[in-house]
């Protein structure tokens, strides 16, 4: 009586550990930052449309502002902003290009951390480069591969005391959406639109209207 008992508990137990293994398949396939950067790297280069709005605190309404972006990997990114005045931001390797009426000015990045890590953060992203963007923020992935989002908190104290937290959004190898939260309260909301590169101003996204970005 009691040796049958014994196997029927035997019995229940091995059952069991199957079953929660087979539970816990899913989490060991789960989409992770590695899974996301290999996704990110297949994409060596690309061109997308944007619109931004930002939210100032003290300001009534969002300042708007469109353009283009465009990378080529492994550290090329520039952003031309087309309205509400043209001007670009050229980075390429420790370098920074502004253009804005005709006058450049060149900087190099690792003179201005705080800057740094935001296009580090972008660029990272965009390239798929792991590494660098762990060297700057804590990153967190949800989501799948279909439908993802990147959650980076800053790391380092001097882009921390400005920058609250990043969140990218993206399918599949497209990053789609960048906001950014500061601390103080302002607030970034920018939509990306790949492959859709502008010949002038993009459209300002849908909802109540804003002011131009000064």
């Amino acid at each position: 009586m009691i040796s049958g008992s014994k196997m029927r508990l035997d019995r229940l137990c091995r059952a069991m550990v199957l079953a929660l293994a087979f539970c816990a398949v899913p989490a060991w396939a789960a989409f992770d930052l590695p899974e996301l950067m290999t996704l990110l790297a297949r994409q060596k280069s690309g061109e997308a449309r944007f619109t931004e709005q930002r939210f100032v605190h003290g300001l009534e309404g969002p300042l708007d502002a469109s353009g283009t972006l465009s990378f080529d990997a492994p550290d090329k990114l520039v952003r031309r902003t087309l309205s509400p005045r043209v001007e670009t931001m050229a980075v390429e390797g420790n370098t920074l290009t502004l253009s804005r009426g005709g006058r450049n000015r060149t900087l190099a990045l690792d003179s201005m951390p705080e800057l740094l890590g935001l296009v580090e953060a972008m660029r990272g992203t965009l390239t798929g480069d792991g590494a660098t963007l762990q060297r700057y923020f804590r990153g967190t992935v949800s989501g799948s591969a279909a439908k993802w989002t990147l959650d980076l908190t800053p790391l380092d104290s001097r882009l921390a005391a400005q920058v609250r937290s990043m969140r990218i959004s993206g399918r599949a190898s497209d990053v789609l959406g960048l906001e950014m939260e500061f601390v103080g309260g302002d607030r970034s909301v920018m939509n990306i639109t790949p492959g859709a590169a502008a010949q002038g101003p993009a459209s300002a996204p849908a909802g109540a209207p804003g002011r131009t970005a000064p």
